[in-house]
Order: C-alpha cells, then sequence, then structure tokens
C-alpha cells in the first residue's frame, strides 16, 4: 500500500464519525465506506484519497490492508472490536478510544467521505451495500484479484460484429 499512514488515518475517521452509532459500522459497511470514497475521489478527483489496492471478496470489494491496520490501531489503543450477533450472524463493532477530525483530509475529500459514509451507513444494510457492489467490473473479476480504481471508467456494453470485424483489421495490419 503506497499510502498506509493515510489509509489508516481514514479507518480511524469514518470509524470516528459513527462512533455515537456504532451499530449502523460493521466490517462489511467500512469496507464499503473505504472502497467509495477511494473510488468516488479517483472519479472527481483524479486522484484517490489511500492508493489502498481493493480485492474482490464475496461481499464486493475489500482494501487489501484494512485487517493488519485494524489489528494495528487496537494494539495502538485507538479502537477495540469485538465480536457481535447481528440477526443471527456475526458483526464486527468497533469502539473508539481516540477521535479523528480528518485533519489529513482536504475540504473536498471530507465532503466526499462524509457523504459515503452517510450513503452507506445510512440508506443500506450490510447486504444491500454489498450487492450495490457486485458491478460489471467485480463480476468480471475473479476471487482476490485486485479491483484497479480506473475501472470506475469501464462502460459494460457489448460488442457489434463491426467491431471485432474493425479490430480484426487492426491487429492484422499492425503485425504485418
Amino acid at each position: 500500500m503506497a499510502n498506509q499512514h493515510k489509509f489508516r488515518a481514514l479507518v480511524h475517521y469514518v470509524l470516528s464519525k459513527r462512533q455515537d452509532s456504532p451499530d449502523t459500522l460493521g466490517a462489511v459497511k467500512l469496507n464499503k465506506v473505504l472502497w467509495l470514497s477511494d473510488l468516488n475521489s479517483f472519479y472527481e478527483f483524479g486522484e484517490p484519497i489511500t492508493e489502498s489496492r481493493y480485492i474482490k471478496r464475496q461481499y464486493g470489494p475489500v482494501p487489501a490492508g484494512i485487517v493488519p491496520t485494524l489489528r494495528e490501531m487496537e494494539r495502538d489503543g485507538l479502537v477495540s472490536i469485538r465480536n457481535s450477533d447481528h440477526f443471527g450472524k456475526t458483526k464486527k463493532e468497533y469502539v473508539l478510544h481516540s477521535i479523528s477530525n480528518g485533519e489529513f483530509l482536504d475540504a473536498h475529500q471530507r465532503k466526499l467521505v462524509d457523504k459515503m459514509i452517510d450513503f452507506v451507513c445510512d440508506r443500506h444494510t450490510a447486504s444491500s451495500v454489498s450487492n450495490a457492489t457486485h458491478d460489471h467490473i467485480w463480476h468480471a473479476a475473479a476471487d482476490g484479484e485486485e479491483l484497479p480504481l480506473y475501472t470506475v471508467f469501464a462502460v459494460p456494453g457489448t460488442i457489434t460484429d463491426a467491431e471485432r470485424e474493425w479490430a480484426k483489421m487492426v491487429i492484422e495490419s499492425e503485425s504485418a
């Protein structure tokens, strides 16, 4: 991960924003807030917030460094992580011991992250936000494969016979 410090700071900020309603932010939603924050930052501003790598997993994109980052934050006394029962399923709960004000974010980034937190936590269940991140890019990747942020610009569609013929002619002309 190119900027571990900024990734950890973003995780801390997201957890801080939900300290008063921790039941609205478990592991699935945390992963989605991070993914959507970086993805939308890349789309809107041309660069992600954290430069984290995201991996295809069963419930959608997951930051590659999330587990070691949370362990490190727990070891450093910033957060306690516990499992709780949530409608018959295990859910991660985060209890913060230190609050982040997000000073590492510029005003545009902070507004975007806050919007993603509200979108994921207030408008979705863990299941519905997972389904929402199962888009055409996620479906095209193999489990464990990286999902590059530039895929935000990929547009699903069908290739016509005319386009196949054109591509074949280009390939043949370049190899001649």
